[in-house]
């Protein structure tokens, strides 16, 4: 058995390689998962053969490192990169934003499988929460859905756009949940996605964005056709309970809604990407987490088993 020898808050310990752990943080590289498997069993028994039985956290990561790089430079770096992000001693937390029918669901399962993140929560979700604390009498348009918010408007403001009016109070409400998740997750250092229409460049407490580990993604679907067969192969799955037909009598609402969501993004600064192939947003999404977020120089060292 090869030992793996770490420190944490100077405390020594011991631990046993894992392969399949390993495999999975391999996976940040754009490998899949069988690839990333065969590449972690290889350097297994690289450390056999070397009649290696214990080896240090860091020594393992350079050497780690090492194999990759006689294989594959850019799989070498994005792993080493990788790894000083998940070095550091504050959690990592991702906001994932986009109008409805723009996939950030299936996204931010698919960017928690690559990185390897346990904790996932839907502003949906949050939403559902709001609904059993304000009655439906005190806030009408939060018991709407965010594209037709604006039907339940009072008063409605005479210079804006009412659905953008009823879009924006409806994301007043949930952004109340979406700030305490952010500042639980900070408090208590649980690294966590959020996703979810909800997710508006300019209306999460900017304190909050200032933190070097908190990172924001707006995701839209440019092409028109495209955004609607996405509604198609979203009602085909028999849990969906809402019909096709309620999506195309709102999609002229819900496409003002992301041209919204696209102007806050570029007042903000927050990373537009058309979601047009799932891996190729993947791809976008880790490289950003990688590039702000890796080399930062932190004070513990990383558990190669740690999957939090």
């Amino acid at each position: 058995m090869i030992w793996v020898v770490g420190n944490v808050d100077g405390n020594d310990y011991k631990e046993p390689f894992s392969k399949g752990i390993l495999a999975r943080s391999l996976r940040v590289s754009r490998l899949g998962l069988d690839e990333a498997y065969e590449i972690a069993t290889e350097i297994e028994n690289s450390l056999i053969e070397a009649n290696i039985t214990e080896i240090t956290v860091n020594d393992l990561a350079k050497y780690i490192a090492d194999y990759l790089n006689k294989f594959d430079e850019e799989i070498s770096l994005k792993y080493s990169k990788w790894r000083e992000v998940r070095k550091s001693d504050e959690p990592l937390i991702i906001l994932i934003g986009g109008s409805s029918g723009v996939g950030t669901s299936s996204m931010a399962f698919e960017l928690a499988n690559r990185l390897g993140l346990k904790n996932l929560i839907s502003t949906d979700m949050v939403r559902e929460v709001m609904r059993k604390i304000v009655s439906k009498e005190l806030n009408p348009v939060i018991h709407k859905s965010s594209f037709d918010a604006y039907e339940s408007i009072r008063t409605p403001a005479i210079r804006v756009d009412a659905v953008i009016e009823g879009f924006i109070s409806h994301v007043d409400v949930v952004n109340v949940g979406i700030e305490a998740i952010i500042e639980r997750s900070l408090k208590e250092g649980i690294s966590i996605i959020v996703e979810g229409v909800h997710v508006v460049p300019g209306f999460i407490r900017e304190d909050l964005l200032k933190k070097g580990n908190v990172i924001m993604f707006t995701l839209t679907v440019e092409d028109e056709e495209m955004h609607k067969q996405r509604f198609y192969t979203r009602c085909r799955q028999p849990w969906v309970k809402r019909s096709l037909e309620h999506y195309m009598e709102n999609f002229s609402t819900i496409r003002k809604t992301q041209e919204f969501l696209i102007e806050q993004a570029k007042i903000h600064d927050v990373h537009v990407i058309n979601n047009v192939d799932m891996r190729n947003t993947i791809d976008l999404m880790v490289n950003d987490i990688i590039e702000e977020f890796g080399g930062e120089n932190n004070a513990n060292e990383e558990s190669i088993t740690d999957n939090d």
